[in-house]
């Protein structure tokens, strides 16, 4: 397997996640969304699983076979020229030898990986989520590959304990585990008060992902605030898919659709 050329690339993302100076990452789901992103002055493209998902016909939480899922991020990494990190949500399944070698096939040089099950939305043991994320480093590491690795935190979607100073202890305790197991960067996603953002960019050992959302910290706060990565999910595909169904809304009713 040849992967030493992406080496160049996995440093540029990685060195991208800047606190305080944040890159910003409008998720792609295909190649030409991958293009209008790189076009757009953006210096890297990650995909949104969700998104990739319901553009190929599936639901979000591992529905998609990991097949389809890998070569629509191929095709990603092929369309543009800028480092492609890809949302794998919690691995589909695959030994971590198996995940590092099928996506540095796909030219990626970083993903993201959940703990908690895509299909129930149950929260993994965090020592289980750690020892797994310790297994992907590792064997990137043996395969030679450069991978930049962001280990989502999903406290604050599965509710936590229910108790707001419970829930950013939480978050924080499995941010720094999973930082000392590898991780490039944390995740904290549906974190979005400014006191628990705050905490954790001072608190858990590693650079902070943040999901940007409507009503959300604004580019500027966030920057403020330290964090140094936003992601959009897949927020534009669902903004997108809604201006479509009122295009199309428009044609049913014999309007034109490219009409405000």
């Amino acid at each position: 397997m040849s992967v030493r050329s992406d080496i160049g690339r996995a440093g540029v993302l990685r060195a991208l996640h800047r606190p305080g100076d944040p890159l910003v990452l409008p998720n792609a789901w295909d190649a030409g969304t991958a293009r209008a992103v790189e076009a757009a002055g953006f210096p890297a493209v990650a995909t949104s699983s969700a998104a990739v998902a319901e553009s190929l016909g599936y639901a979000d939480g591992e529905a998609t076979p990991p097949g389809e899922m890998l070569a629509a991020v191929a095709r990603v990494a092929r369309a543009v020229a800028v480092p492609v990190t890809a949302d794998l949500e919690r691995g589909y399944g695959m030994a971590p030898t198996e995940l590092v070698e099928r996506l540095a096939a796909t030219g990626a040089v970083g993903c993201n990986l959940e703990d908690s099950d895509p299909r129930t939305g149950e929260l993994v043991d965090p020592q289980e989520q750690a020892d797994f994320l310790a297994a992907v480093r590792a064997a990137a590491d043996d395969a030679g590959v450069d991978l930049v690795l962001n280990a989502r935190v999903d406290v604050y979607l599965a509710g936590g304990t229910g108790d707001p100073t419970e829930r950013l202890a939480e978050a924080v305790r499995r941010a720094r585990r999973y930082a000392a197991a590898g991780a490039d960067c944390v995740y904290p996603i549906g974190a979005t008060g400014p006191d628990d953002l705050r905490a954790l960019v001072r608190d858990a050992g590693a650079p902070v992902n943040v999901l940007f959302r409507p009503g959300a910290p604004s580019l500027p706060q966030l920057a403020e605030f330290g964090v140094a990565r936003v992601s959009f999910g897949g927020g534009l595909y669902r903004a997108a898919r809604a201006d479509h169904g009122r295009m199309l809304d428009a044609v049913r009713a014999g309007r034109d659709p490219y009409r405000p």
